[in-house]
C-alpha cells in the first residue's frame, strides 16, 4: 500500500493527460530555476560594474583617458560604462562639427538615453518568461487535479460498494497536479519581484549618473575646455 501512493507510483498510475500535465510543470520548473541563476549573476555582476566604475569615474580621472580606456574595450562594455562611452562618443563627434552648445547636449543626452534602454532591455531578459511561468503553472495545475479527479469518480461510479483505499490514490494522484503548480510557480514569482525590483534600482542609479555626466558635460562646454 506504502509503495502504491509513492510520488513514482502515483506518477505511473496516472492518466495520460496528467502524466503530461506533471512533466510540463516539471519542465517549467526547471526552465524557470535556470532563468532564476542566470538572471541572478547578471544582475550581480551589472551592479558590481556599476560600483568599479563610479568609483573610477568619480576617482578625479580625465574624462578623454577614461573614454580611451573604455574604448580599448567597447566590445565588452555593459551599464554605466556602456552609457558613459556612448554619451562621450557623441559629444566628441557632434563637438567635432561644431554644434552649437544646446545641440551637443541634447545630442549627447539622447545618445545615453538610447544606451540606457537598451541596458534595461538586457537586464530585464528572461523575466516575463518568469512572470509568464508564475501565473499560469497553479492553474495548468489545477486543471490536472480537476481531471484527475474527474477520472478517479468515473472509475468509482463503475463499482457497487467505494472504499477509502480506491478513493485515495486517485485523489492524492490528482493533487499532485497542483503541488507541482505550486512548487513552479512560487520560486518564478518570488524571483520575478525581486529581480524586477533589482533592475528598477539599476535604472535609477543609471539615469542619476546619465544626468551628472550630462551636468558635468555642460559645465565643460561652458567653459569651453571640452
Amino acid at each position: 500500500m506504502h509503495a502504491e501512493i509513492s510520488f513514482l507510483g502515483l506518477f505511473l498510475q496516472a492518466s495520460l493527460l496528467v502524466k503530461f500535465v506533471m512533466l510540463l510543470l516539471l519542465g517549467m520548473s526547471v526552465l524557470s530555476w535556470a532563468m532564476i541563476f542566470n538572471r541572478r549573476k547578471i544582475l550581480t555582476t551589472a551592479q558590481q560594474d556599476s560600483v568599479s566604475f563610479e568609483d573610477k569615474f568619480w576617482s578625479g580621472s580625465d574624462l578623454s583617458r577614461l573614454y580611451h580606456e573604455s574604448n580599448a574595450r567597447r566590445d565588452d562594455l555593459a551599464g554605466m560604462e556602456q552609457i558613459f562611452y556612448a554619451g562621450f562618443k557623441e559629444f566628441i563627434r557632434l563637438q567635432k562639427q561644431g554644434r552649437s552648445q544646446e545641440s551637443l547636449l541634447d545630442g549627447t543626452y539622447r545618445t545615453m538615453r538610447v544606451a540606457l534602454s537598451r541596458e534595461v532591455d538586457r537586464l530585464e531578459t528572461n523575466l516575463s518568461m518568469l512572470a509568464t511561468i508564475g501565473s499560469i503553472s497553479p492553474y495548468i495545475g489545477l486543471f490536472g487535479t480537476v481531471w484527475g479527479i474527474m477520472n478517479a469518480f468515473i472509475a468509482l461510479a463503475e463499482v457497487q460498494q467505494a472504499t477509502l483505499s480506491m478513493v485515495a490514490p486517485g485523489i492524492a494522484e490528482a493533487l499532485i497536479a497542483t503541488a507541482l503548480g505550486l512548487f513552479a510557480a512560487i520560486p518564478a514569482v518570488i524571483a520575478y519581484n525581486r529581480f524586477s525590483y533589482q533592475v528598477e534600482r539599476q535604472e535609477n542609479h543609471l539615469a542619476n549618473f546619465m544626468d551628472e555626466f550630462s551636468t558635468i558635460l555642460n559645465r565643460q562646454v561652458a567653459a569651453g575646455k571640452a
